[in-house]
């Protein structure tokens, strides 16, 4: 198994902190299955209340976190999901649907950004004219992460919201990441969470905690939500010492994270000097930088190789090297990183 020095795969690699140790230790704990488990139920409440929602749900992944809001507003088997082709709900966890629930997706396809239109939205909830088509909910995401790491804007998120809504399609948001959507954009995420009708969020990316994510939403749902994570083997026990963690990662969290998007940034732009037309600087909006190395004739795959031997760990998407700052990078970090760039490319 490779060691790296600066582990740049995900922000899903990061270490609990101190603050989040002592919490997980001396968390008060019950039996999560049966709803009694204290420190669930805290974070729980503090989910909904920072997301402007009635409940939430704390779930142990966010596929599941997912498939369970969305599942939320299926009427039956064999209908429609409709979202960005290239969104997560769509890609990576597009066999996780039609395993669980018979769910189909009707993608859209957006533009470099991952940006879909209000206007695209409409078109994709026309009326079939052989009444084959039914389309349950529409998913979004911010950010998105496979157009690295954009942010949707909220002016766009109410315009198809209004859509869905006007055909009566409710709206689920996949918010992985939606706390560095709100810190990249100043937009709060309850003003955000207030245009959809379900959300989800990790407490386990940008904010650092070990594991889990939150489905929010309205109180009437969260009954059928905590069936379907049971359903989904989501019926643990004793999970407040987890959610001890949860707690300090979002109140700590979120004031943090602007650190992450420069150090994105300066990656990027260190990138960018190193190898001349493979990354945009510009185009970094929060902790995700996606160089890519086939434009300038040199194999991702292999790229990504290298930089495991020298220390670095990057990861594959979309065609290109992605490299994603978290709690656990420094300065220091990404100046290690930027010098196995820089031995790379002289070789």
């Amino acid at each position: 198994m490779a060691s790296y020095r600066v582990d740049l795969r995900s922000d899903t690699v990061t270490k609990p902190s101190e603050a989040m140790r002592r919490a997980m230790a001396s968390a008060e704990v019950g039996d999560d299955w049966f709803g009694d488990d204290p420190t669930v139920n805290r974070l729980q409440e503090r989910a909904a209340e920072i997301t402007g929602k009635e409940a939430a749900l704390y779930v142990p992944t966010g596929t599941m976190a997912n498939q369970i809001g969305l599942r939320l507003h299926f009427r039956g088997t064999g209908h429609l999901v409709v979202a960005e082709a290239t969104a997560h709900v769509a890609t990576t966890e597009v066999m996780s649907s039609a395993a669980l629930a018979g769910m189909a997706f009707k993608t859209i396809r957006g533009d470099r950004r991952g940006r879909i239109t209000a206007e695209q939205v409409t078109a994709s909830l026309a009326p079939d004219p052989e009444d084959v088509e039914v389309v349950d909910v529409v998913a979004l995401e911010n950010t998105h992460g496979h157009a690295g790491g954009r942010v949707m804007a909220l002016e766009d998120l109410r315009a198809i919201a209004k859509v869905a809504h006007d055909h009566g399609v409710p709206v689920h948001l996949d918010g992985a990441r939606i706390f560095n959507a709100s810190v990249a954009s100043g937009v709060p995420v309850d003003e955000m969470a207030a245009e959809v009708d379900t959300l989800m969020f990790c407490v386990s990316k940008g904010l650092g905690a070990p594991v889990g994510s939150l489905v929010c939403g309205p109180g009437e749902l969260m009954g059928e939500a905590r069936r379907l994570k049971i359903l989904y083997g989501g019926g643990w026990r004793q999970a407040g010492i987890l959610a001890a963690a949860g707690l300090v990662a979002l109140e700590q969290g979120p004031k943090r994270l602007h650190e992450d998007h420069e150090r994105a940034r300066r990656l990027a732009e260190g990138v960018a000097e190193i190898l001349p037309g493979s990354v945009d600087p510009a185009d970094v909006e929060t902790n995700m930088v996606f160089v890519d190395t086939a434009a300038v004739g040199r194999d991702p795959l292999e790229t990504i190789g290298r930089l495991r031997d020298a220390g670095v760990g990057a990861t594959f998407v979309a065609g290109k090297v992605r490299m994603v700052t978290h709690v656990d990078v420094s300065d220091e970090d990404v100046g290690f990183a930027l010098a196995a760039w820089r031995e790379i490319v002289a070789r």
